[in-house]
């Protein structure tokens, strides 16, 4: 069929695969990556089983209709294009649809050869020796747990369709750590996993013993293949680096490397061991600061509401030069209806490192109250800017926060609108920061944050269980106003940290041979920065 189509020869994996589509058990479950190939060898498959006995009855189930549709038309083609298969086509009295056909030599039956059917369809009445199961789980049924729940019980009336003897085949990508894929063991199943990368020892034994055994053996054998393509004639080393870029870490891990265990560091971008924790001055701070995760810097005296595994880190080096804050921004995430809270975060820069000075929820929105305490928080840390989401209210609370702010600290104050996916958003803005170390977090916050009654409004909770998920927190009003301020600074964040701390020791060199020069003639000889005078 390959060379009959014109495609490349199919690769070892590809073969690997067909391999356990013959000769695996009744009941088995195909992960492949995106891209393998798996529907194009299993409709080789479904011919194959209809050319060796023409009684076969296969029922093609996804997760739309138009999906499985595309799965029988094409299995039809090939029955009808290719000479081999000439005598299978159905005849004029057959059932002819690309939906729904018979072979030939098939005798009279109220089930089809071929039928193809969505996951919430209509398949009472069917009946199958086959039963194809390709991709029935996707982002769209299996976002939440009430819909996974949902699918888990629509697959089960496959057992009522399937005669005796027949054979039920998974062919799927996990969409979630819970995929259905996870429980069909349970139900009796074989799985099989064929990761794009060759895994590493550690990440061989989140599959549960199903990783392929080709695969397996040929890393265990070859140690140097780890992190390597497992199928290089189809997607080589560059072209994975430019999908996990794409995905993403959590997204590369589900759909190629197809782990459902999906560490918290992939599944949960934002980490608390990313931060550096310390006591933030308020006027002035180190011109370097280098993080580290050595065991030697945990602080285990803060509350750490992260993962297993996560950390507080104290810095590992402070520069023994310290400057005042390039500028200071007010970030304010103003309550909507309901339960929500007034998200507030003031966050300093100095040298390309950001200072989180501030970061709570204040109860209510618009009431006076509120307002006088978001005044007197911009007096508090002198900032020099505010942010305002306005995402409703056509500008109400600026407008009604103006008098609150002349009083207290007068500053300029901007409105920012917007239209993307706020999970999404949150991450790409944060999580750059975080993996290069660039937040600094006073330890008060951290300390003040762990008080507040309930988990859903802390900060760190929120942080540290961000998803891309639609709707992944109960509230995320402490986390929106913190990654709005973080944003602010970003475009300022490419500047060189240690670049910075060289140009600031060299105008303090500068200024100490000026003091010295006075001291020493009397007389001040300009510095670089101001041009030499003359003798």
């Amino acid at each position: 069929m390959w060379q009959y189509l014109n495609l490349p020869p199919p690769t070892p994996v590809q073969y690997d695969i067909a391999d356990f589509l013959q000769s695996g058990p009744r009941r088995k479950v195909i992960e492949g990556y995106r891209g393998v190939g798996k529907s194009w060898i299993t409709s080789a498959y479904v011919v194959w089983l209809l050319y060796r006995d023409p009684e076969s009855r296969i029922l093609v189930v996804s997760a739309s209709k138009d999906r499985a549709d595309s799965f029988s038309t094409f299995t039809k083609r090939l029955i009808t294009e290719i000479p081999q298969l000439q005598h299978l086509k159905p005849g004029k009295n057959d059932r002819d649809s690309n939906i729904m056909f018979d072979v030939a030599p098939a005798t009279a039956s109220h089930s089809p050869s071929v039928k193809s059917v969505g996951v919430t369809g209509q398949m009472t009445g069917s009946r199958a020796t086959h039963i194809i199961a390709d991709d029935v789980e996707t982002p769209n049924n299996s976002l939440t747990q009430l819909m996974r729940e949902r699918l888990a019980e629509a697959v089960k009336e496959f057992d009522s369709i399937l005669l005796p003897g027949g054979e039920i085949t998974y062919l799927g990508t996990p969409q979630s750590e819970a995929s259905l894929y996870n429980l069909l063991p349970e139900r009796g199943y074989q799985m099989r996993v064929w990761p794009a990368r060759y895994p590493t020892s550690s990440q061989a034994e989140t599959y549960g013993g199903a990783l392929a055994p080709k695969i397996q053996s040929e890393v265990e054998q070859e140690p140097f293949l780890e992190g390597k393509p497992t199928d290089p004639e189809r997607f080589s080393e560059i072209d994975l680096q430019e999908r996990e870029a794409s995905y993403g870490r959590s997204g590369f891990a589900l759909q190629f490397m197809l782990d459902t265990s999906l560490s918290d560091a992939e599944r949960y971008p934002l980490k608390t061991g990313d931060f550096v924790v310390m006591d933030i001055d308020p006027k002035k701070a180190p011109v370097h600061i280098a993080w580290s995760a050595s065991p030697d810097l945990v602080d285990s005296s803060l509350p750490n509401v992260g993962f297993a595994g996560d950390r507080w880190y104290r810095p590992m080096h402070l520069s023994g030069q310290w400057a005042e804050y390039t500028g200071s921004v007010l970030a304010i995430d103003p309550s909507g209806r309901g339960k929500d809270e007034t998200g507030v975060a003031v966050v300093k820069m100095l040298h390309g490192m950001l200072f989180i000075v501030e970061a709570k929820g204040l109860t209510g929105g618009y009431d006076e109250e509120t307002l006088n305490q978001l005044g007197k928080i911009a007096w508090k840390h002198d900032v020099n800017y505010v942010l305002i989401e306005d995402n409703f209210g056509d500008g109400m609370f600026t407008q009604l926060f103006k008098p609150w702010l002349k009083k207290w600290h007068e500053v300029s104050i901007e409105e920012t609108k917007h239209s993307a996916q706020k999970e999404a958003r949150i991450i790409d803005t944060m999580e750059p920061v975080l993996n290069q170390h660039r937040l600094i977090m006073d330890r008060s916050i951290i300390l003040e944050d762990f008080e507040t009654e309930t988990p859903s409004y802390q900060l760190f909770v929120q942080l540290t269980r961000l998803t891309r998920d639609k709707g992944a927190l109960v509230h995320d009003d402490r986390l929106d106003a913190l990654s709005m301020a973080v944003q602010y600074w970003a475009n300022q964040l490419d500047r060189d940290a240690e670049a910075a701390e060289e140009e600031h020791m060299e105008q303090l060199w500068e200024q100490e041979i000026a003091k010295l020069e006075e001291q020493v003639i009397g007389r001040t000889i300009k510095t670089s920065s101001n041009m030499l005078s003359s003798p």
